[in-house]
């Protein structure tokens, strides 16, 4: 089986890999670098707390993939607990927490509800005085996004598949094949056709996927949108304390990392020009943030780095996996939850491809191409 795999983020390079692995010849197009768009500016918070089976089972071997890499080439796995929590007066929040939990444990998820007086003793370098509810995930870890998508394409091209990086390409719109964006072909023609043929296509190309479909005259239901992060300092003593966790209240993150933490909020609720975005951080959002590391850390350093990435939003926050007509099959719409569960995302795109699509809750034939919604936060808690 002859396969075209479009984008080289972490999804698309996994689905390579495991394609590749099953026997497929596989071709993947990235129009920049391996990891270069979204993985590149992913958070690299992992966890597997989510309260659906579809998202639990997801998640769990996720993770379970993500131990298994650690340690080959430069991937480092790196367990971390994972904490979440509403602020006190914030009942709506909070009542979403309680009600989350049991049900995140009855799917097997390693979680457990914990007082102010509990975090303060295991994680003191966190203010916890203004929680009103919280909870522990502790399957959960951290890593840098580009060390895995380096290291599964290097497994996908050790598995038979070619990676051809900085080549864009567009999908044909009534066959099966791929041909380069600037008119010459994505590989050598055949059989008379402009383009290269295959027998299955695989578009994982992130915040470009709707648009390289609109092209091949499909429509989906996906937003871009507009995510910001950036880097501090922070002393060894307070970062060897620090968990990840998410203040629900104010919609913002946190996690240690080599520079000392990382932060991020920012998410703009409105549609992005995938080609036409701002890449660097906002005035206020470093503002806001720094305002927020005070109150939550006390003392930290200066901020190092910022910058904003896309994120991909669908109607009903769930992602459109797998085959959209004979051939053409599609993996987006993460909802910023992508990376972290890419390797289990991957996999699944790729057993879809071959015929066997694990993730029935996912099929993007569910919306019409053309419904109205409102971009929401991945994370929110609603």
């Amino acid at each position: 089986m002859r396969v075209a795999v479009i984008g080289g983020g972490a999804v698309g390079v996994t689905a390579a890999y495991d394609l590749a692995r099953r026997d497929a010849e596989v071709v993947l197009y990235e129009k920049g670098e391996i990891g270069g768009a979204s993985t590149g500016r992913a958070a690299g918070i992992l966890y597997d707390a989510f309260a659906a089976p579809e998202d639990a089972r997801v998640g769990a071997r996720a993770m379970e993939r993500f131990r298994q890499f650690s340690g080959e080439g430069d991937f480092e796995f790196r367990e971390t607990p994972y904490v979440w929590f509403a602020r006190e007066g914030d009942e709506k929040r909070a009542d979403l927490v309680r009600e989350q939990v049991p049900r995140m444990a009855e799917r097997g998820r390693d979680v457990s509800f914990a007082d102010p007086a509990d975090l303060r003793e295991r994680f003191p370098a966190i203010d916890w005085d203004d929680v009103g509810v919280a909870a522990v995930a502790e399957n959960a870890g951290r890593t840098d996004p580009g060390s895995y998508a380096d290291l599964l394409a290097e497994k996908a091209r050790e598995a038979g598949a070619e990676l051809r990086t900085g080549v864009e390409v567009r999908i044909d719109a009534d066959d099966v094949a791929v041909e380069r964006a600037d008119g010459e072909d994505g590989g050598a023609p055949a059989d008379g056709r402009e383009g290269e043929p295959f027998d299955a296509i695989l578009v994982a190309a992130g915040a470009h996927t709707k648009r390289l479909l609109a092209m091949a005259g499909v429509p989906v239901p996906l937003k871009p949108y507009r995510v910001q992060a950036l880097t501090a300092g922070l002393a060894d003593r307070k970062r060897a304390d620090l968990p990840m966790c998410y203040d629900a209240t104010g919609g913002y993150y946190l996690r240690p990392h080599p520079a000392g933490l990382l932060a991020g909020d920012g998410t703009e609720e409105v549609e992005s020009d995938p080609d036409d975005w701002k890449r660097d951080a906002d005035r206020e959002f470093r503002a806001v943030t720094r305002d927020r590391l005070a109150r939550r850390l006390g003392e930290f350093g200066a901020v190092r780095e910022s910058w904003a990435g896309l994120c991909v939003a669908t109607p009903d926050r769930d992602p459109l996996l797998g085959e959209l007509r004979d051939g053409l099959h599609v993996a987006a719409g993460w909802q910023g939850h992508g990376f972290m569960r890419s390797p289990a995302l991957g996999e699944a795109a790729a057993e879809a491809v071959l015929g066997d699509n694990p993730l029935p809750e996912f099929d993007p034939t569910r919306f019409e191409g053309d419904e109205e919604f409102d971009v929401v936060e991945g994370m929110a808690i609603e």
